[in-house]
């Protein structure tokens, strides 16, 4: 009696096991309509992917420099799900495990990828740029795991679209994308903690469970949500970093940001490195009256100025929980002084906009540590460090003006590149470079019409003194640096400072190929060979011209607005809403010739071709807006309507959508091709790949059931 009691149990606990373990839509779930289901799950899986983009580069820090691997990682991660949803018996890891093992594999924070490259710079990689490739081993290993998550969400995605008409599914699709837009937005302004990102997505993923297991999720969901609370204890969270402060010596703290320690440090300014007194030991008397510091962080730059009789400074930093930190911490409060003006915004921005001049202009150590998006290589600082942006900076100087760039540069090359870009934009004159040396590899770079103020002869051109062995950061050299004509300065068009001219750096390609093997293997595995016979290449066209088309309107908002993130956040925004309306014209005009619309759509990308950057940064904001929204979304809403109309008609909506989405990694992979071309000729293979389209459009036989957004908006735009 008791073996047969035994056996019943097991085969109970087996039963429900197995049941558990089974990736399907759940036969008793809380929310059953289909629409509301789509909502919910469109919501997770765009909320899971922002959630991952913020919160794993913050622990594993170098990843700070590759969120849109992650972004290809989710998108992967839906288009295997979708291909799988054909399959009858699917068992997988369900979500809550796997996000368990995603956290418990951050919180072990045993990786630090140290990046072999010397082509390109990272901050806090070391000076030699030099390291253990093996540590490259972190990629592969969160790429995959973040991939894993989202297989069992969009295999439930994939298995409602037969239960709702395509347009109608569509649409809520959309609007649960909108909503987790929204939610993170939110999350954002007010700077909340992780553990209320991961109870969001718990409470949304027990809607979405069935009740028999919702003991089980909400159990395996709370030991996440244990981890990650324990995890965040003594940090603060800002739009763009994790951070902790660790008190200084004499007093003070550093800061650290995405654990990648000293980013910037609150101590007294006497302490602080020596490039942020030099300027002011070279024109000594309190001769500056009006400064701008971009970038000013946590104050220390401020403090400087005040310490040295600057009249009146205002103070621009992107961060504003820095910005509050320093108000709060900072040993000097400078920013409690009345001659000082606190403005939160991105520095690029704010010089395109302000009328004011000044006297001063400083770019106090403008190294961010991460991108402006999971869409793009671009970093916070990109757009602030061109050759556009000094001559911008150059145009709010007064007539006795200096303009200071200084931070730990860490190469030669980084100075040379710097100190030619600073010195054409001032019509060829050579600026005046004090080099350091000791603890790190730093440089002050200045120019302007204050130099010609200089006592005659005291400084000639640029030497290197003898260098003894000296820990602390000293000057090594100082002068008049010559400039040459053999760096590429960073511009608008190519606003890569940290490379050293048009490369495809390796790191990227070994990215890329490990994206490659997953996305070939997973597809081999995961989808039925039926379905991969039907895979659908005019919709994985579209999602890779898609992408880039999404990049390339995310820079031109990011140079006319700003990389904030709020300005990012209304761009992803306004690309689902124009997702929306294409739907809506869809269902009211029935487009019957839809080659009108792909001529129309060509026209429009050449003329963005055509168009420099700069040549949209009109002093006008207004009408910059008006302009920069009709070429950027002109195109994006035309070739909604193609996704739309070509979705419409699809007879395999699930392969339909999972070949968009693949083709949308490979959108995402081409994006790094801009470190060779820049930004506008992204957009010739955005033509190609629409031409592509159009040819293959009267092949693939596939219709319309219902559903999802171009170019990969299920899971958001992000």
């Amino acid at each position: 009696m008791h073996q047969a009691f035994a056996r019943v149990s097991s085969g109970r606990i087996w039963s429900w096991l197995s049941s558990w373990l089974r990736v399907d839509t759940p036969k008793q779930p809380f929310i059953a309509d289909p629409r509301a289901r789509i909502f919910l799950v469109s919501f997770a899986m765009l909320f899971f992917e922002l959630l991952c983009i913020r919160w794993v580069p913050s622990y594993v820090r170098y990843l700070s420099y590759f969120n849109n691997f992650i972004l290809m990682a989710s998108f992967l991660g839906i288009g295997l799900g979708m291909l799988s949803a054909r399959r009858k018996n699917f068992w997988f890891l369900p979500f809550p495990l796997l996000l368990l093992a995603m956290v418990i594999l951050v919180a072990l924070n045993k990786f630090t990828l140290l990046i072999n490259s010397t082509d390109v710079l990272y901050y806090g990689a070391g000076e030699a740029q030099s390291a253990t490739a093996e540590n490259f081993i972190v990629l592969p290993i969160i790429f995959g795991i973040v991939t894993l998550c989202f297989i069992p969400l969009s295999r439930m995605f994939g298995q409602l679209f037969t239960q709702v008409k395509p347009l109608t599914a569509y649409t809520f699709d959309i609007i649960g994308s909108l909503a987790g837009i929204a939610c993170f937005y939110t999350i954002s302004y007010f700077a909340l903690p992780p553990l209320l990102w991961f109870i969001v997505l718990a409470v949304l993923i027990l809607l979405l469970s069935s009740r028999k297991a919702v003991a089980a999720t909400g159990a395996v969901l709370l030991a996440s949500m244990v981890v990650v609370w324990q995890l965040e204890i003594g940090t603060y969270w800002s739009p763009y970093y994790k951070i902790i402060l660790h008190p200084a010596v004499p007093s003070g703290y550093i800061v650290d940001v995405n654990n990648a320690g000293g980013h910037q440090s609150m101590i007294p300014w006497q302490y602080k490195e020596p490039f942020y007194r030099r300027v002011y030991e070279l024109f000594p008397g309190r001769s500056f009256h009006h400064a701008l510091i971009l970038g000013a962080g946590s104050g220390s730059d401020t403090a400087t100025a005040l310490a040295y009789g600057v009249q009146s400074i205002t103070a621009v930093e992107i961060d504003p929980t820095i910005l509050q930190l320093g108000k709060q911490f900072n040993p000097d409060q400078p920013y409690s002084n009345p001659r000082v003006k606190l403005v939160v915004n991105d520095g690029r921005n704010f010089l395109e906009n302000t009328t004011e001049r000044y006297d001063l202009i400083i770019f106090a150590l403008p190294d961010s540590l991460t991108l402006t998006s999971s869409n793009t290589s671009l970093r916070l600082e990109s757009f602030l460090l061109t050759q556009n942006s000094i001559a911008a900076a150059r145009a709010h100087l007064t007539s006795n003006g200096l303009l200071i760039l200084y931070n730990f540069y860490r190469e030669n090359w980084l100075v040379d590149k710097l100190v030619n870009m600073v010195g054409h934009t001032f019509n060829n004159q050579e600026p005046f470079v004090s080099t350091y040396g000791g603890r790190g590899r730093g440089a002050l770079i200045m120019d302007g019409p204050r130099l010609a103020t200089l006592p005659p002869g005291e400084f000639g051109q640029y030497h290197e003194f003898p260098n003894p062995v000296n820990d602390r950061l000293h000057v090594i050299g100082e002068g008049f640096y010559p400039l040459s004509s053999n760096t590429t300065p960073a511009t608008d068009d190519w606003p890569f400072l940290y490379l050293v001219g048009h490369s495809f750096p390796l790191i990227y390609i070994e990215g890329l190929a490990m994206v490659l093997v997953f996305a070939l293997g997973g597809a081999l595995t995961l989808a039925p060979r039926k379905v991969l016979r039907r895979f659908d290449w005019h919709m994985f066209f579209l999602g890779a011209a898609f992408m880039l088309l999404e990049v390339k309107s995310l820079t031109t908002f990011s140079l006319l607005f700003g990389s904030t993130w709020l300005v990012n956040s209304l761009v992803f925004f306004a690309i689902l809403c124009s997702v929306l309306l294409a739907i809506l014209f869809n269902r009211r005009f029935k487009v019957k010739r839809i080659a009108p619309v792909y001529l129309l759509l060509f026209a429009i990308l050449v003329l963005n071709i055509l168009l420099p950057p700069e040549a949209l940064l009109l002093s006008n904001p207004v009408i910059r807006y008006i302009l920069a929204s009709a070429l950027a979304f002109a195109p994006v809403f035309l070739a909604n309507i193609i996704f739309t109309n070509s979705f419409r008609d699809s007879e395999t909506a699930d392969i339909a959508f999972a070949s968009n989405l693949l083709g949308i990694i490979v959108g995402a992979g081409l994006e790094y091709f801009s470190m060779l071309i820049g930004y506008r000729l992204l957009l010739i293979p955005v033509i190609v790949f629409y031409a592509l389209a159009l040819l293959l459009r009267g092949r693939s036989g596939q219709k319309a059931q219902g559903q999802e957004a171009e170019a990969g908006v299920p899971a958001g735009v992000a």
